[in-house]
C-alpha cells in the first residue's frame, strides 16, 4: 500500500455493486407488490444491504469544527442491548464499505452486540482520503478532525445508551494514526484504541515530517503524549515498508510512560495462518492489560487476518479484528 495512492483492485466497481443492490431491492419489494421511491434507490449503497437483516444507516455528522459522512452498523443482536460502540477509521484511499469488507467487523458485531460506526474522509478534506493525522490543527482537543470524530462518537453512544467505558476506536494506517490521536485527546470519550500499522501521537506536523515518520527516520517529536493513559492494542508487520515498524514501538513507549509503576510484562510467541507472531502484554496489578502489542513476521502494510474482499489485507496471521474486540471488551483468551 502506498500511503497516499491506490492502484486497481480488480473488484467490481462501486457503480456495478450499487446497480446489483438496487436491483435486489426492487425485486424484493416487487414480490410484495411494493415499489421503492427513486430517492431511496438512488441513495442506496452496497453496505446498506445485509443478508442477516441487520440495520445499516448512512448520514452526515456536523459540528462547529466541520462535518463528515458516516455509516453505522447495528446488529440484530442489539435487540438484547448494545454492549459497546467501536469507531473504525479507514486508511488512505479506502472508504467505509471497503474497510468493513476487509476487516469483517460485522460478524463480530453480531456475536458481541456491538454497534460499529465507519466515518468517511472526504476528497475535499484530503485529496488521498487520508485522515489528517500529520497536521497540528488535527492533533488537538477541541479542534479539527479529533473534535469532529469525538463529537460523532458521543452522538452515537448517546443514541444507543452506551457509556464511555464501552466506547472504542480502531484504525489502519492513517486511520490508526488518527485513532492514536483520539485516544490521546479524548480519553473521556474512548476507553481504548487499536492501531494497526499506525504512528505515534505527534509523529509529524507537516507532509515532510510525515514521510520521515513513516520511513522511521524522524527526529525527536515536537509534541509528546502527556494526557491520561488509554488502554492500547497495536498491530504491525515486520515487512511493512510504508509505515516503519519502529512506529509500533513508539506507540507502546508512550503508553508505558504513563502506565502504573508496577506492571506485569509478558511475551508469548506463536503461529497463525502461516505467519509467526509475538504478542507482548503489559498488565496492571489488577490483571487489566494496559498494552497489547502484536508483531507479525513477514506482514506488509495490511490488516492481519483480513479478507481479500477489502483492500490492504493479508489473510495470514492472527485475526486483528477479533483480537481487538477481545481486548476492548476485556474478554479472556
Amino acid at each position: 500500500m502506498n500511503f497516499f495512492n491506490l492502484g486497481a483492485t480488480g473488484r467490481p466497481t462501486q457503480a456495478a455493486r450499487l446497480s446489483s443492490a438496487t436491483d435486489l431491492v426492487q425485486r424484493t419489494l416487487a414480490q410484495h407488490g411494493l415499489t421503492a421511491p427513486n430517492s431511496v434507490l438512488n441513495g442506496l449503497s452496497p453496505a446498506q444491504m445485509s443478508s442477516d437483516g441487520s440495520v445499516i444507516d448512512g448520514d452526515t455528522f456536523t459540528c462547529p469544527q466541520g462535518s463528515r459522512t458516516y455509516r453505522t452498523y447495528v446488529p440484530n443482536s442489539a435487540k438484547d442491548g448494545v454492549a459497546g460502540v467501536i469507531m473504525m477509521l479507514h486508511g488512505c484511499t479506502q472508504n467505509p464499505d471497503d474497510f468493513e469488507a476487509g476487516t469483517g467487523m460485522h460478524a463480530l458485531a453480531e456475536t458481541h452486540r456491538l454497534v460499529i460506526v465507519y466515518p468517511g474522509q472526504s476528497l475535499g478534506d484530503n485529496a488521498q482520503i487520508c485522515w489528517n493525522w500529520f497536521r497540528h490543527g488535527d492533533q488537538c482537543h477541541g479542534m479539527g478532525e479529533p473534535a469532529i470524530l469525538a463529537g460523532f462518537a458521543k452522538q452515537i453512544t448517546d443514541q444507543h445508551a452506551v457509556k464511555p467505558h464501552n466506547t472504542y476506536v480502531a484504525g489502519l494506517s492513517a486511520g490508526a494514526a488518527m485513532a492514536v490521536i483520539l485516544g490521546e485527546t479524548y480519553p473521556d470519550v474512548f476507553a481504548a484504541f487499536g492501531a494497526h500499522s499506525g504512528l505515534p501521537f505527534g509523529a509529524a506536523t507537516d507532509m515532510t515530517s510525515a514521510f520521515a515518520a513513516m520511513m522511521g527516520t524522524a527526529g525527536a517529536r515536537t509534541v509528546e503524549s502527556n494526557g491520561p493513559q488509554t488502554r492500547t492494542i497495536v498491530f504491525h508487520g515486520t515487512a511493512d515498508t510504508t509505515v516503519h515498524p519502529s512506529n509500533s514501538d513508539a506507540i507502546a513507549r508512550d503508553v508505558l510512560d504513563r502506565a502504573p509503576r508496577q506492571t506485569i510484562d509478558t511475551t508469548t510467541r506463536g503461529e497463525t495462518g502461516g505467519r509467526s507472531w509475538t504478542r507482548r502484554i503489559v498488565a496492571a496489578q489488577n490483571n487489566a492489560a494496559v498494552l497489547e502489542q502484536w508483531t507479525i513476521e513477514g506482514l506488509s502494510h495490511a490488516w492481519s487476518g483480513g479478507s481479500p474482499k477489502g483492500s490492504f489485507t493479508d489473510a495470514g496471521g492472527p485475526d486483528a479484528s477479533a483480537q481487538m474486540v477481545r481486548f476492548f471488551l476485556n474478554n479472556d483468551d
